[in-house]
């Protein structure tokens, strides 16, 4: 089983303007992104696709491989798709599984970008997605997070920007979930979802995994108990930061 690890990246998100080369601990978020991503064990390579020069020079600067995408792409799964037929083509080789690490993961950890790649050892499994716990119940209200619920499988059941399931009757031993925006795909899965029309779910969450369960498939949710932050803001980035110190992750980076 051949996997990758692909990194989508661009410098115009609207929330976070140049959010990728924002500094946390002195290092652009991309590069925590991939120095973490590249510890996981397992994978054949790591790369980062954008659209921008800006940060395929960074990417270059510190060592590591970047891929020049279209500028055209909405969602993260067309880059990652277009990146990884472009490695394809470039090496001669077939991937099987293709990992997209999110380049706003700063805290992300390389065991649990690994943990993912074990679940397709089970042939039904097509898609993998890591979660994470809300601990407060303003992050479980807050729209930022997407939150998910899962059945006694740890499959998903549904994905939304509204806390679920409902706090009504209080959040003590509520499963307060959160996605994370690393997903792991087989090859032909990615290729399939991508040719797949938005759905509704999809549009009024602004979520796109829900298009994969409102056309019958299945996500494989893993649980990491580490905190994470898929930053959309600088309060965020400044977070991420806080939470860093003293991470020994950061003495393992190359630029260290």
């Amino acid at each position: 089983m051949k996997a990758i690890a692909i990194l989508p990246a661009r410098m115009g998100a609207s929330r976070f303007p140049g959010k990728p080369l924002h500094p946390i601990m002195g290092i652009p978020m991309i590069g925590h992104c991939y120095f973490r991503t590249r510890m996981v064990a397992g994978l054949a390579g790591t790369y980062v696709a954008t659209c921008d020069q800006q940060i395929a020079d960074y990417v270059s600067s510190i060592g590591g491989k970047s891929v020049m995408t279209s500028s055209s792409h909405n969602r993260a799964t067309d880059r990652t798709a277009e990146a990884m037929a472009k490695i394809e083509s470039e090496t001669g080789e077939r991937m099987d599984i293709i990992v997209m690490v999110q380049g706003d993961e700063p805290l992300i950890l390389p065991e649990s970008i690994g943990e993912t790649l074990r679940h397709f050892n089970d042939p039904g499994v097509e898609i993998v997605n890591i979660m994470s716990r809300l601990r407060t119940r303003e992050q479980f209200e807050d729209k930022n997070n997407v939150k998910v619920v899962v059945n006694q499988n740890k499959d998903a059941l549904y994905f939304s920007r509204e806390p679920i399931p409902s706090p009504w009757k209080g959040i003590d031993q509520l499963p307060m979930y959160m996605q994370v925006g690393v997903i792991a795909f087989r090859r032909e899965t990615l290729i399939r979802f991508n040719k797949m029309p938005e759905t509704i779910l999809e549009k009024i969450e602004s979520v796109d995994m829900n298009r994969v369960l409102e056309t019958g498939g299945r996500i494989r949710m893993v649980l990491t108990d580490a905190v994470t932050i898929g930053v959309d803001t600088p309060d965020e980035a400044d977070e991420a930061g806080r939470l860093m110190q003293g991470d020994p992750l950061l003495g393992e980076y190359p630029c260290s």
